[in-house]
């Protein structure tokens, strides 16, 4: 990895003058004097945060002292969109709430809220935040303030990380295998951990580089850099994050469950913000979430770390049928992100706007699809009529209105915009070559800086990477699109368009940060079902060098007596329940140990040796697939070849 510059200490440049207009005419666009959600995120708060969270070493993980930039009468500065700052300030409030009576919240210490249900005989949690300090710290706070139940449950409303990942920081592994404290979940259990654990380990690489783009782990906290994450406060440097699979599956709306003395109720809505999702309701508590599904932002149709894209008409029908279900009676909409809804005007308006935004969203897309646009020329021309646009809670603070348009595209249409040009094209480098040859590379420059000169940044972009990609050594062209990616972030009212821009200007000036964030943990693997590790190992074979390649080995899990065949041909690693009668070696050992000679096949010797696994046979053949295992940088280059 080519590092251009020395390193210095980062000092990103200020607003120009044409930036700072754009977002003082932003403000026209809102009502800037609607304050009642600073009232809402307010409301009946019990305890703040402790000033330092901090891990087991005394490393520092959380600081509240570090978003007072955000307090409640600093204006906007040049820097930041004046509703994405509007939306920071409302993420700085955290703490220990209450929502109602019997239902308390811990918000804003991570990404994501812990949601407790106290019923007469123990407590539910519902989500667990992302990681097992933040998760730590809340439970701290419900027993100091709240209550010293036990926990009879543990609720995961989806498959993501910054739900399940401070799981052991609210209950313990051995409390769930002894089924004292369930886990409930959509889903069956295998989709779910399918989903939760492939989704971030198998792509996992890739996923992580580019959440810390998204999320702005690689910036500084402050007006020139991350301000907030939109839907929570920020992602947090050296944490724990956990994984206990789910015991009790939620397959079908309307299943009912008895838990710490209340009844709860499921909406199973797959296929929305998470392959697995569902709703809830309490009726004793007149009490909803919707999980993702409805938050205090537009939310993605298709990430920008990168995840499966979603269905937005399924994000319309479920929140309708929740309606429909619950809305003549539900009093108040708790989510796992930002802050609850009360009244029942409020919330089934709330959740009746969203409904109509992901709809029109997909409706308008797809009418502009059989008319003939591309998914750019759709995502320039739709705008949220203003009744849904003007609302806060439909802005663009995780998704933005631009890329869930082109998401619609992608989920109906596929990755094929129906332009015959974009059908075979050059890739980025060799077209960049192609075009710099043309032009010239003084030209490209020259036509850069006149557009970063006239506020035309989107164009000074786009002209300048094609000569930072045919001359990754030009460090003017560099420096001059990393002007222009700054500009941008400054003004994108999304907090993800922001930090991707600014990463971007950030390593364009700097080489490439090293990586804060990753989504793959040890919990996570070793929770890995059999087959999916099987997946994560066959992503790493390097095709070509494999192509002549006869292995067979088996792997037998002690812990299950269950014996799983492996196979490399052709290039390919297969894997099947059941042992071979050809095969060259077997693994013997616990699933630990197996993971490790699976993913780091050179180590089994040595796991051997200690006495962790046993060896059968051609243990050459371990060495040989070792050869065939590509290695993932996590710090790959993005912004440059």
């Amino acid at each position: 990895m080519t590092d251009w510059s020395p390193p210095v200490v980062y000092s990103p440049r200020p607003a120009t003058a044409a930036t700072a207009a754009s977002n003082r005419e932003a403000v026209a666009r809102f009502d800037m004097d609607d304050r009642q959600d600073f009232a809402d995120a307010d409301r009946n708060l019990i305890a703040p945060f402790p000033d330092q969270l901090r891990g087991a070493d005394g490393h520092l993980i959380f600081d509240t002292a570090k978003f007072d930039y955000l307090s409640d009468d600093a204006p906007a500065p040049d820097t930041v969109h004046p509703s994405l700052w509007r939306q920071s300030q409302l993420m700085r409030k955290g703490g220990l709430y209450k929502v109602v009576d019997g239902i308390h919240q811990v918000r804003n210490n991570d990404l994501a809220n812990l949601t407790v249900i106290e019923g007469d005989s123990g407590l539910v949690i519902v989500d667990c935040a992302s990681n097992v300090e933040a998760a730590s710290q809340g439970m701290a706070m419900i027993r100091e303030h709240v209550s010293d139940k036990p926990v009879a449950a543990v609720i995961y409303t989806h498959t993501h990380i910054d739900h399940y990942g401070g799981v052991k920081g609210v209950v313990s592994a051995e409390d769930v295998a002894s089924g004292k404290v369930p886990i409930i979940a959509p889903g069956t259990l295998a989709s779910f951990d399918k989903h939760a654990i492939g989704e971030n380990v198998i792509a996992g690489n890739a996923m992580s580089r580019r959440a810390g783009y998204a999320f702005g782990s690689l910036l500084e906290l402050g007006p020139t850099g991350c301000v907030t994450c939109g839907i929570g406060i920020t992602s947090l440097p050296g944490v724990t994050v956990s994984y206990i699979p789910p015991t009790d599956p939620i397959t079908e709306t309307g299943t009912k469950r008895d838990l710490g003395g209340l009844e709860f109720e499921f909406l199973y809505a797959p296929d929305t913000e998470a392959p697995e999702e569902m709703h809830i309701w309490i009726p004793q508590l007149a009490a909803l979430t919707c999980a993702e599904n409805a938050n205090h932002t537009l939310h993605n149709i298709q990430t920008l770390r990168g995840a499966r894209t979603r269905d937005a008409r399924n994000f319309a029908r479920y929140l309708d049928e929740t309606l429909e279900r619950w809305g003549d009676d539900a009093q108040v909409h708790y989510g796992p992100h930002t802050w609850p809804v009360w009244g029942n005007e409020d919330v089934t308006g709330f959740i009746g706007s969203q409904r109509d935004t992901y709809k029109y969203i997909h409706d308008q897309a797809l009418r502009l699809a059989n008319k003939g646009y591309t998914p750019l020329e759709a995502a320039e021309e739709i705008e949220l009529p203003e009744e849904l646009g003007r609302k806060w809670f439909n802005r663009g603070y995780h998704g933005t209105l631009h890329h869930d348009v082109r998401a619609v595209f992608t989920k109906e249409l596929g990755m094929w915009d129906g332009d015959p040009v974009s059908l075979h094209p050059h890739p980025p480098v060799e077209t960049a070559r192609r075009f710099v040859d043309l032009i010239g590379s003084e030209k490209v420059l020259a036509e850069g800086k006149r557009a970063i000169d006239a506020g035309d940044y989107r164009w000074a972009a786009q002209i300048l990477h094609t000569l930072v990609f045919a001359r990754p050594d030009n460090q003017a062209a560099r420096d001059l699109q990393a002007d222009a990616y700054e500009q941008m972030g400054y003004q994108a009212e999304g907090p993800q368009w922001r930090g991707i821009y600014l990463t971007a200007a950030k390593e364009l000036r700097q080489g490439v940060q090293a990586a804060t964030f990753a989504t793959a943990s040890p919990d996570t693997i070793l929770a890995m079902p059999v087959d999916i590790l099987f997946d994560y190992a066959a992503v790493h074979l390097i095709g070509e060098k494999a192509a002549q390649a006869h292995l067979r080995i088996d792997f037998h899990f002690t812990e299950a007596d269950e014996t799983w065949s492996m196979w490399v041909d052709r290039g390919v690693l297969n894997a099947r329940r059941g042992a071979s009668a050809d095969t060259q070696l077997t693994v013997t050992g616990p699933k630990a140990a197996l993971v490790g000679a699976l993913l780091k096949p050179a180590d089994a010797a040595q796991l051997a040796q200690a006495g962790r696994l046993k060896l059968d046979g051609d243990e050459q053949v371990l060495l040989t697939l070792a050869g065939l295992f590509d290695e993932f940088d996590p710090n790959f280059n993005i912004v440059s070849p």
